[in-house]
């Protein structure tokens, strides 16, 4: 087992709302009138089924409840065995479902404030992302200000499969806050479900959903450069939450040369996509979509050409790996180090500044 090293930075932690009832206190009372009158019960995506084997590895799944979704199985499972330092929450609620901007704005700023009272006002290690309303650009804006006031949330989190690709400049102004706040943009693997999670239509069986969530984070990379968000945006980080990397470099050689071939039509693009994602992406290390050789691993990275690009992550309480291997055979100490400690700091400011200022005697 390659050895963890203390004092890392875990990117990708799940909280679990108990119960859309959890969320009540943090709303106000006519948003809780319309849950109750409603009888709403609920907000679970498909993308990660409760009873799915991959859904919860099985010693992180409560005997009841959701797993997940008590902080002090978060510290006895994930926390204290990988000796982290920060952990980011990134709550996955369905939200992002909701087709009414009103109400998705409603339980997107309980959302946050519940995860700051329920989880990070009770472990200092933890930090948080902002879950934003993006049926509505400009309540999306509103909610990233608001809770940026809190400096423990770290980041704006989206999901990759939504209403359009996230180049588009609907979502600009979403970007701008961001990047003048100094909050990367997570993107994480999941959808709306208002289209189908393949190019092709729907299909039967949820593995074709989960399979399929590479191929979406190609799509919305792909967009994001084109499209000119870092031209315009050149200090604005991204993360890509459970999005695999061993498919990055076939993708950018192809890119790459096609970028080439037909670069008269999008002229801001004045940069080769491999400098642009070295420069402004980022990928989480789980789920490790590589094969167990470290000698086939070590190419890939070289492939990567960087040690930049990966940053830590256990997804917890999905089930990715067994123990505590979060990290694949064979990474050097050097590698590992930048992977858990200094590629997580260089990407989220405000953890470097926190970890700055605790080392300043």
């Amino acid at each position: 087992m390659t050895a963890l090293i203390a004092g890392g930075v875990d990117c990708d932690l799940h909280p679990a709302v108990p119960h859309l009832t959890s969320l009540l206190p943090y709303m106000n009372d006519y948003w809780r009138d319309q849950v109750t009158t409603r009888g709403m019960t609920d907000l679970v995506s498909q993308s990660y089924p409760l009873n799915s084997p991959i859904s919860a590895r099985p010693d992180w799944r409560p005997a009841q409840g959701k797993p997940g979704s008590r902080l002090e199985d978060m510290q006895r499972q994930a926390l204290d065995p990988f000796k982290v330092a920060f952990g980011i929450c990134n709550p996955l609620h369905g939200v992002q479902m909701v087709f009414s901007e009103d109400m998705a704005d409603a339980f997107c700023r309980a959302l946050n404030d519940w995860l700051a009272k329920e989880w990070l006002d009770k472990d200092a290690r933890l930090r948080g992302s902002i879950v934003i309303p993006v049926q509505s650009v400009e309540k999306s804006v509103a909610e990233i200000e608001r809770s940026a006031d809190d400096e423990r949330f770290v980041q704006v989190l989206m999901l990759v499969m939504g209403d359009m690709p996230l180049g588009k400049r609907h979502y600009w102004p979403i970007y701008a806050a961001a990047e003048r706040l100094g909050l990367p943009i997570g993107i994480h693997a999941g959808s709306a479900y208002h289209n189908p999670p393949s190019s092709v239509g729907w299909g039967s069986y949820h593995i074709e959903d989960y399979v399929g969530q590479a191929q979406a984070f190609q799509n919305q990379l792909t967009s994001l450069i084109v499209e000119g968000v870092f031209a315009r945006h050149p200090n604005l980080k991204m993360v890509m939450l459970e999005s695999g990397f061993t498919w990055l470099p076939p993708f950018l050689w192809r890119l790459h040369k096609f970028w080439r071939g037909i670069r008269m039509e999008t002229p801001w693009v004045d940069r080769a996509p491999l400098e642009i994602v070295r420069s402004n992406i980022r990928f989480s290390l789980q789920p490790v979509d590589a094969p167990p050789d470290p000698a086939v691993l070590h190419r890939l990275f070289d492939h990567m050409q960087s040690d930049e690009l990966l940053l830590f992550s256990t997804d917890y309480p999905h089930w990715q790996f067994e123990g505590n291997d979060a990290l694949p055979e064979g990474l050097s100490s050097d590698l590992v180090r930048k992977i858990m400690i200094d590629n997580p700091l260089a990407t989220y400011g405000r953890l470097k500044h926190e970890a700055a200022t605790e080392m300043t005697p």
